[in-house]
């Protein structure tokens, strides 16, 4: 009977050996699956990355493409070098985006309507989206329409997907209107101009360049009317404003809203360390450094667009472009935008830059991460 008890003693003990030791193994084995996890939870491939070259690049060419204005055809207007064309974002590893599928996209957007809102970097956007999907569905029938007069429109439909894609023009986002007097109202506290947009099942917004000029008479904000005011102050205005008519008509719909970041230009060469007076004219290669950008004070458009989105209940998307387009000062029109006088270092070669923001926009509806997770 002794003896038995001791070889049961011996064998319990044998057991819980073992189970600790498969314990073990099992957390050694789970060890790299959890660091991989946590190296996921911090990508953030917006600002951690770098461009590199892909001669699979580029999506499209632009000169297949009938929906790109000459403006922003830097090929058609004479650009002879085309190393800016073969460049692709690579996120820091181990993160990642994927490829551009617009037969894919196509397809999650049948039947849905979706709206560009903003100033001409919207149609940069806008336009190279466009291309993208037409070069990835090149036999799908298009119906393209244009609205004129003093908000006008451009609307095209693929028909064989029933996906529509509108661009509204619309600098501040909130109303510009005539007065009895025919004079230009700004209105910091009316979106009237919106009706047209709650149609859409994607709507992406973007509002930055023209609040440094002045296309008005005066400013109206409420019962007050002036004559002009601080531009920062009347910009938050408008995006509080922009942010009420959001939540108030679409927190209860399911329409993804987007927010176009700030898009930087490159007047400024002391920026990436070039001398005074050297602007992005002449510039072929983007900054292989990322760290050498010095760039200047942060953008405070940027600081109050964060801030207005956190308040607000619906979810808005920010494709937060603005460090991956710091690095590409060789990315501009420049002078080949159809004027031989301009040097136009603000808006973007299509096809070019603005198609990598799309294949950025394409992953967060594709994948349904923030892309900073």
């Amino acid at each position: 009977m002794e003896r038995c008890r001791r070889d049961l003693l011996s064998a319990a003990v044998l057991a819980v050996v073992l189970l600790l030791a498969a314990c073990t193994a099992a957390a050694a084995k789970l060890e790299p699956r959890r660091a991989a996890s946590a190296a996921v939870s911090s990508c953030d491939v917006y600002n951690r990355g770098s461009w590199v070259a892909d001669e699979s690049y580029p999506l499209y060419d632009a000169a297949s493409c009938p929906f790109v204005r000459k403006e922003f055809d830097c090929r058609r207007m004479g650009r002879p070098d085309t190393a800016y064309l073969k460049y692709r974002w690579q996120p820091s590893p181990p993160c990642s985006i994927p490829r551009f599928d617009g037969v894919k996209l196509l397809g999650m957007w049948r039947g849905k309507t979706v709206a560009f809102v903003g100033d001409s970097l919207v149609v940069n956007q806008y336009e190279s989206l466009l291309c993208m999907l037409h070069a990835a569905a090149p036999g799908a029938r298009t119906n393209a329409t244009w609205a004129s007069g003093e908000k006008p429109s451009i609307t095209v439909r693929f028909e064989d997907y029933g996906v529509t894609l509108v661009y509204y023009l619309s600098h501040y986002l909130v109303d510009l209107a005539h007065d009895k007097a025919g004079r230009i109202a700004l209105k910091l506290d009316t979106v009237d101009q919106g009706r047209k947009w709650l149609g859409a099942d994607v709507l992406v917004f973007g509002s930055w360049r023209w609040w440094a000029r002045k296309s008005w008479d005066y400013i109206k904000d409420g019962n007050t009317g002036v004559q002009d005011m601080d531009r920062t102050q009347a910009f938050t205005k408008a995006l509080q404003t922009w942010a009420r008519w959001v939540d108030a008509n679409l927190l209860q719909t399911s329409t993804k809203v987007f927010f176009q970041g700030y898009s930087p230009n490159h007047l400024n060469g002391q920026e990436w360390g070039a001398p005074w007076g050297k602007t992005c004219v002449g510039e072929t290669q983007p900054m292989s450094n990322a760290a050498a950008y010095r760039g200047g004070q942060p953008n405070p458009q940027d600081v109050i667009l964060r801030r207005v989105l956190a308040s607000m209940k619906k979810p808005v998307h920010l494709l937060d472009i603005t460090f991956m387009s710091q690095l590409r000062k060789d990315g501009h029109t420049t002078k080949y935008n159809g004027d031989s006088l301009a040097m136009d270092c603000t808006h973007w070669c299509v096809a070019g830059v603005p198609d990598t923001w799309n294949t950025l926009f394409y992953s967060v509806l594709a994948t349904g991460n923030s892309l900073r997770y």
